[in-house]
């Protein structure tokens, strides 16, 4: 990583107020260049508080944008840090709405030309695109990193009209916790308190509203740009990771916005931004590139980005499984266009007799996290143990050249079932010679969706039928030698909710099924050639401090199995943010531990829960805050059981305690 000092122009920074047209009150840090003219405008707008939780990683990038000629500014959305207002739903329409009047705020201002971007990674990134779609005239170019185009099925909601347990429920833990911070004193002032007690008594478990919407109804499709991608009037640098969950917007964006307005790149990471150097990498000069796109789309200049290929993706190669890799093997490949003439697909079909799969209920603890942010235990290990739950077909890789894959495989399954309803999941692995499976993708489907996210159709008992589903894209070269192994599984917990009755599992019959690779041939028009990135750089950190402390962390990953009670344990140790001190003296801590249980042959002993537990201190104020949540859901065969618990304090004193306790019917998931 360069640290980089010098920069073209000189820097200012404060903190400042965007008044909403409501009266409402952002809370705003704007980095400038020191110069006499204007100059565009960068926009990052989220929930996550700019004074503390992401200023070690504001202060990589947007005074290193301002010292190359931008006004970067960093907003905290409505009801969270230190901006007025009560927080609302992570996706309703008042926050796009909000992000609208924060453009145009930074257009009307004397230091700003008028034209202004938009990026950020995750929720920023999808509302970056949502503000977009909303088409503001200002707003000129967006970097969207990590984020979704479909609220429903790619943002952690379901996955293949499946609930996804771990997922689901572990984000609307998060949020809720989040949610109940208190503003910081030091810039909000005296009225702080206030704000926070209005704050806590709007607060609402999210879970609640998700598990109200079981299929892809208006709820999802209100705000997913994949509804009208002609909505979005901004110019597009779409980015992902072939480890983040959310890497299939990048292509959907690339396929259906017009060519001379968008390009695409998804790298080796996880659901990081491509410079930060956190596992995998190869890192990037991500900075340096998205100066490229700034400088094209704001100030009018000949960067030469549109002279990229249309997606430019990193292809790995064969490797050993690991849950970590510093970097992967492997090549810059670039696409012309998207779907590419370079890419065909290959059928290749199932063969042996009908095979029942009722793979035991813990398949699926060897899944690694959903959402990879470059830990250490974030990827899958060996995958033998999974596929010894599964049923494996297997297809070995001949010649001399490795066989590349880029995009979205798919399967197409024969199942019979005895009960109304299940769930299909199935992996896709690199089979070394020495026996050790790689896990390159996978995907599930709830048997229930097959005939779309939109509805619930119930199987008809005792038939056949043929289901289809992709898995999420990848860039994977299978070495000579090695074997494709697709291996498909009945359950695969705490990824998928399971459903009383699916531990019988169901049919395969292989003679009517098949695995569909995407497979690449060859480079159109020379569009692998010079695609090459500079080292990754950023302006000096921000000084904060990570105590010592002589306690022995947590495993991140722990796996416990009960022999006796046949119960398996799954304790996670997210490492989120940890405790730090910061220049202006506030001292953070942050824990928070998941914990997924489930029976081998009882589907409705799953269960889930979250514990966090947050703690702001000032201790030149006298002010020590606290937040501690728990979450947890169960589900019996009528519906969900969720349980959230919020208490707040003040130094000893509890300001605030409230539990909410709700059954919501299962209706499909």
């Amino acid at each position: 990583m360069i640290i980089r000092t010098g920069f073209p122009y000189e820097t200012t920074r404060e903190d400042v107020r965007i008044a909403l047209p409501d009266g409402v009150e952002l809370y705003a840090r704007v980095w400038r260049p020191v110069t006499g003219e204007p100059v565009p405008a960068l926009l990052e707008y989220l929930p996550d508080r700019l004074t503390d939780r992401t200023a070690p990683r504001d202060w990589q990038r947007h005074p290193w944008y301002a010292g190359h000629g931008y006004a970067s500014v960093r907003v905290d959305v409505r009801g969270h840090g230190c901006s007025g207002g009560r927080p609302g739903d992570t996706y309703d329409a008042r926050e796009p709405a909000d992000g609208v009047a924060v453009v145009e705020w930074l257009a009307s201002q004397p230091w700003c030309t008028g034209s202004v971007g938009m990026f950020g990674i995750s929720w920023g990134g999808s509302h970056s695109l949502r503000v977009a779609s909303l088409a503001p005239e200002a707003l000129k170019a967006v970097v969207s990193v990590c984020s979704t185009d479909d609220r429903y099925d790619n943002g952690g909601h379901y996955t293949g009209g499946s609930v996804p347990a771990a997922d689901m429920h572990a984000r609307a833990a998060a949020a809720l916790a989040f949610a109940a911070r208190p503003p910081d004193p030091l810039y909000a002032g005296e009225g702080w308190r206030e704000q926070w007690l209005d704050r806590l008594e709007a607060l609402q478990p999210l879970i609640h509203t998700w598990l109200s919407h079981q299929t892809r109804d208006a709820y999802w499709r209100h705000g997913s740009v994949r509804e009208d991608y002609g909505a979005i009037g901004a110019a597009v640098l779409a980015v992902g990771g072939w480890h983040d969950p959310c890497r299939d917007t990048v292509l959907r964006l690339a396929e259906h916005l017009p060519a001379d307005r968008v390009r695409g790149l998804i790298g080796p990471w996880s659901h990081q931004y491509p410079d930060r150097g956190l596992p995998p990498g190869p890192a990037i000069g991500f900075l340096q590139e998205t100066l490229r796109w700034w400088d094209h789309w704001l100030k009018g200049e000949d960067t030469g980005v549109l002279q990229e290929p249309l997606l430019r993706s990193w292809i790995s190669d064969s490797h050993a499984p690991a849950t970590v890799y510093e970097e992967l093997p492997g090549r810059w490949t670039g696409e012309r266009a998207w779907p590419s003439p370079s890419v065909v697909p290959v059928r290749y079909g199932l063969q042996g007799a009908p095979v029942v799969v009722a793979s035991p209920q813990h398949t699926g603890v060897d899944a690694g996290r959903s959402f990879p942010s470059g830990n250490d235990a974030d990827l899958p290990p060996d995958q033998r143990e999974e596929d010894a739950k599964s049923a494996c077909f297997e297809f070995p890789v001949g010649g001399v050249e490795p066989l590349e894959i880029l995009g979205r495989p798919s399967v197409a399954l024969r199942l019979r079932l005895e009960v109304p309803y299940g769930q299909a999941v199935a992996r896709l692995c690199d089979v070394a010679p020495d026996g050790s499976s790689t896990l390159v993708t996978r995907g599930a489907l709830n048997l229930s969706a097959r005939r779309g996210r939109e509805r619930a159709v119930p199987w008809p008992v005792g038939s056949y039928e043929d289901v289809t589903f992709e898995l999420n894209a990848i860039g994977h070269a299978f070495a000579p030698g090695h074997r494709i192994r697709l291996a498909v599984s009945s359950a695969y917990w705490p990824w998928i909710w399971p459903r009383a009755g699916s531990e019988a599992g169901w049919t395969l019959d292989p003679a009517g099924s098949a695995l569909t690779l995407p497979v690449r041939v060859g480079a159109a028009g020379g569009a692998d050639e010079g695609i090459v990135f500079e080292a990754p750089e950023q302006s000096e950190p921000l000084r904060v401090l990570q105590p010592a402390t002589l306690d022995e962390p947590p495993p991140e990953r722990l796996v416990v199995r009960d022999v006796a009670r046949g119960t398996w344990r799954l304790e996670v140790d997210p490492r989120y943010g940890g405790t730090r001190v910061y220049p202006d003296g506030l001292e953070f801590g942050e824990e928070a531990r998941e914990v997924y249980e489930i029976q081998d042959a009882d589907p409705l002993s799953a269960r889930a829960r979250s514990e966090w537990r947050i703690r702001l201190h000032r201790p030149e104020l006298g002010w020590d805050t606290r937040v501690e949540t728990r979450s947890e859901i169960r589900c019996d065969e009528g519906g969900f059981q969720t349980s959230n618990e919020v208490v707040c304090r003040e130094g000893e004193e509890v300001v605030f305690h409230r539990t909410w306790e709700r059954r919501l019917p299962r209706t499909a998931g």
